[in-house]
């Protein structure tokens, strides 16, 4: 039984369809028990685009002040999201700590509004590719998360070469409620192996009849691996020739590659990261087919191009595996994120101690991640929704609502409804903030976008009703308030 008090949030706007919002008082205890309309109608934005507007709203139709009494806070009429749920990210525990660990990246994503994060398992130690392994990592995160957080499982191609029964180690983990399963088509990693395109399509088979999602890292092993050797050769150790290797062309055929193989086996195909148009090309059309097919993308796609590798400042901490491309990419993934090609945005946040691995003159030896869990809203917000790029409603749904009902949280999370977990996240959208890697909360404190302004700021997060971080102030919750989800699944 709950006994936690109830709480109240009031002048709250809260989405309500397109560029629409509502003005409620929230009631709270862990979960969201009331929502009370303040007006007969909802809001468009455009009438409250900036605190002027809203003080002006305000007097017109004397919308009155609330009381400060106990148990009692007012949203001060910032828009309140659900909590944002990033499911691409590597906490890296147990196992790489030294670059990212838990307790970082979970104080990283609830500054940045996310309460609800999915933890990849190749980068753990043991990666999480059995049941028993998967036990270990659970027990490596208690009392560690300030975020609620679920697991991926995985098969690499290490355990093909072992002879190991994958189809049962993808059963085991299925019922020990795993959110899908990652794969790589190529990997870096000597502890998580990819698959061959054969590999693969078993792989398929057995998780299809988990219903579980397979997600794929997609560019062609054999196209980029070909020509970095040639590259190397030549001496070519810069970002172009990084690039040259992993192009548009590596990520499409890849991308059929892996479509080929949904068509065969009726897998559920998740493309994690997409960065090219003609990949994205090729999602759409196999979702046209009726394919159970969908897409990610992260926001350093939506933002930079190759160009930004010649700025010296940046260059090695942007790098990542897929490179970012043109400038025609990063539009049509906008596009992708417009018509709903694309389910959601991620941050594939994977972090590193910059000085060590950031700064090889040998671009083939820098490390590849972005630590971006904490600018993934104000990043959407400003740059989608206040640029006119999406919607109010996109914004919000591309953060938390689809990617909860892709792995079967919602309306558990991504939700604000009665009888949903209380997490929010309040965003004041009429203030601008300025990246700084100094005031980053996650572990390796850097980020391509330092020196950006966004024209939005996470003020506070909530998560089921307890305020676990906000700009100012001190959080009611400590490190270990996170709590595992298990995803159940429907044979």
């Amino acid at each position: 039984m709950n006994n936690t008090p109830i709480r109240k949030l009031s002048n709250a706007l809260i989405p309500a369809g397109e560029n629409r919002v509502r003005l409620v008082d929230i009631h709270f205890d862990d979960r969201i028990r009331q929502i009370v309309e303040k007006l007969n109608a909802p809001i468009e934005w455009g009438v409250i685009r900036d605190r002027e507007s809203w003080m002006a709203f305000k007097r017109e139709n004397n919308v009155p002040e609330p009381s400060a009494g106990p148990g009692e806070d007012s949203a001060g009429g910032w828009l309140l999201i659900p909590g944002a749920v990033d499911s691409h990210v590597h906490f890296n525990t147990p196992g790489f700590e030294d670059r990212e660990d838990f307790e970082h990246g979970s104080l990283a994503a609830v500054h940045g509004g996310v309460t609800t994060v999915i933890d990849m398992p190749c980068t753990s130690l043991p990666p999480v590719t059995t049941s028993e392994n998967l036990q270990r990592k659970a027990a490596a995160l208690e009392n560690r998360s300030f975020a609620d957080y679920v697991f991926w499982g995985g098969v690499r191609g290490n355990d093909f070469r072992e002879g190991r029964d994958i189809g049962n180690q993808i059963r085991e983990l299925a019922g020990a409620g795993v959110a899908g399963f990652k794969t790589y088509l190529i990997s870096g990693m000597e502890t998580f192996g990819d698959l061959t395109p054969e590999e693969m399509r078993q792989a398929a088979g057995w998780i299809r009849k988990t219903g579980l999602p397979m997600a794929v890292h997609a560019e062609d092993r054999n196209l980029v691996l070909s020509r970095r050797s040639r590259l190397q050769a030549e001496n070519r150790r810069d970002w172009r020739a990084y690039c040259q290797a992993r192009d548009n062309l590596a990520e499409s055929t890849a991308v059929e590659t892996v479509i080929r193989i949904a068509r065969e086996t009726g897998v559920r195909l998740h493309i994690v990261h997409l960065s090219s148009k003609e990949g994205l090309e090729k999602v759409r059309a196999a979702q046209q087919d009726g394919l159970p097919v969908t897409a990610e993308t992260c926001p350093h796609y939506l933002h930079f191009t190759q160009k930004d590798f010649e700025n010296p400042r940046i260059s090695a901490f942007l790098k990542t595996a897929p490179p970012v491309k043109t400038e025609a990419d990063r539009e049509a993934l906008w596009e992708g994120l417009r018509n709903g090609s694309l389910l959601f945005v991620t941050t594939d946040h994977a972090g590193c101690n910059p000085e060590r691995e950031k700064s090889s003159p040998d671009f083939w030896q820098v490390y590849g991640g972005i630590p971006g869990v904490e600018h993934r809203v104000p990043f959407l917000f400003s740059e989608g929704f206040l640029k006119n790029r999406l919607s109010l409603q996109q914004s919000v749904d591309l953060l938390s609502a689809n990617a909860a009902r892709y792995f079967g949280l919602y309306p558990q999370k991504g939700s604000l409804q009665i009888g949903s977990d209380a997490d929010f996240a309040l965003l004041n959208l009429w203030e601008s903030v300025t990246v700084k890697a100094r005031e980053m909360h996650s572990k390796g404190k850097y980020t391509p976008f330092e020196g950006i302004t966004f024209n939005a700021r996470v003020e506070r997060t909530w998560l089921r009703g307890k305020v676990v971080a906000q700009a100012a102030g001190k959080a009611e919750a400590v490190s270990g308030f996170g709590q595992r989800i298990r995803i159940r699944i429907n044979h």
